[in-house]
């Protein structure tokens, strides 16, 4: 028997994906160069078209939906990089996201059931914006892992119940060397993120004493970590050694790494799986110039099959798509082709190929 998990980058559905959703949030934006988050609906709309206002909460999923339908997955997983919350706090960095809480059924359209929050943009609006967001979340019965009121809850793994087939959980940490400040940690007395300040191995002990301390034999175990810049195709030895101890002491099934606004390598590690940069998922950077060569306005879908005996890998599905006018389209053959490419030449470092189906989709080999 195994479970399907679905798998994905950063979504970072406030700023100008906000403003064409039913319910836009205060625009204003306190960046160097745009002060108003409608700025970027405009730049989107030069590179690729009009963008329809006041749209479904369903919109901005677009091919999403139908691959989600044809796979099926047990549970759906997503780096929600945003703070959901109308708090004017925003904190002293060149890039703030929030979105409208009454926009956030549209994780709800998509049945997503947990977001990991541990990233470089959940506390853009403070901590009042953290708690809003957490607040949210739980109103929709979403569940959340990697940030919360205390240390202890930020710690706290997401645990999902699949139904005859037993527990998914899900923990999330996030690295300094994302963006993240060190002041966003979470402590006993202050809401925040359950931050890495290095992958050190004393940090890695305390990260395996939390993953074993709060799981049980035949959990299925994903670590969720937000790590590194954004650009790049570099892994450092560091992230090996973290994700190939993960698996080697706690018995982790997926290393589900992000960050990088790209996807990166995969690796098949003693049968266990290694993502080290899912990309974005969503975003609002259509039309911004720059790092055109590393494909970032494609999007990937992972669907992992998790055998529940060995807790090993069973397979990996890859669904390439794209982001266009703030929605999920399917990409063109070339880009495809150009996906399949570059995620098999970065993947055979670690001694894992990518190829194509014939339905278009990629696995590994």
């Amino acid at each position: 028997m195994t479970a399907r998990i679905f798998l994905c980058g950063d979504v970072m559905i406030g700023r100008g994906i906000d403003q064409v959703m039913p319910h836009p949030g205060d625009p204003l934006l306190h960046e160097a160069y745009v002060k108003s988050a409608s700025a970027y609906v405009r730049l989107a709309e030069q590179a690729n078209g009009p963008i329809p206002r006041q749209v479904c909460p369903s919109y901005i999923w677009g091919a999403a939906l139908g691959e989600l339908d044809r796979a099926q997955p047990d549970a759906r997983i997503v780096n929600l990089e945003t703070s959901v919350t109308c708090s004017d706090d925003h904190a002293p960095k060149d890039i703030n996201y929030r979105m409208n809480p009454k926009n956030a059924e549209c994780l709800t359209a998509a049945s997503i059931d947990c977001c990991v929050l541990a990233n470089n943009h959940v506390l853009d609006w403070g901590r009042a914006g953290l708690l809003e967001t957490l607040a949210t979340l739980e109103g929709l019965r979403v569940k959340t892992a990697g940030a919360g009121r205390n240390l202890d809850e930020a710690g706290a793994p997401a645990v999902l119940d699949i139904a005859g087939k037993g527990r998914v959980l899900v923990f999330s940490f996030a690295a300094v060397t994302s963006g993240t400040p060190r002041s966003w940690a979470a402590t006993q007395e202050d809401a925040g993120v359950n931050l890495l300040t290095d992958l050190a191995d004393p940090t890695l002990a305390r990260v395996c004493d939390q993953v074993a301390h709060l799981s049980r034999p035949r959990d299925v175990i994903i670590v969720s970590v937000h790590w590194g810049p954004n650009w790049g195709y570099e892994t450092p030895d560091e992230q090996r050694h973290f994700a190939h101890a993960l698996i080697d002491r706690v018995n982790v099934s997926i290393v589900h790494g992000h960050s990088s606004h790209h996807a990166k390598a995969v690796e098949v590690y003693r049968n266990r799986l290694v993502l080290y940069g899912c990309g974005d998922f969503l975003n609002d950077y259509e039309g911004i110039k720059g790092y055109e060569e590393f494909g970032g306005e494609l999007a990937l879908m992972y669907f992992v099959d998790i055998d529940l005996v060995s807790a090993d890998l069973a397979a990996l599905e890859i669904v390439p798509l794209q982001i266009r006018r703030f929605r999920l389209a399917r990409p063109s053959s070339q880009d495809i082709d150009w996906m399949r490419q570059t995620l098999d030449r970065e993947s055979r470092r670690f001694g894992t190929g990518v190829t194509l189906t014939p339905d278009r989709r990629l696995v590994v080999s």
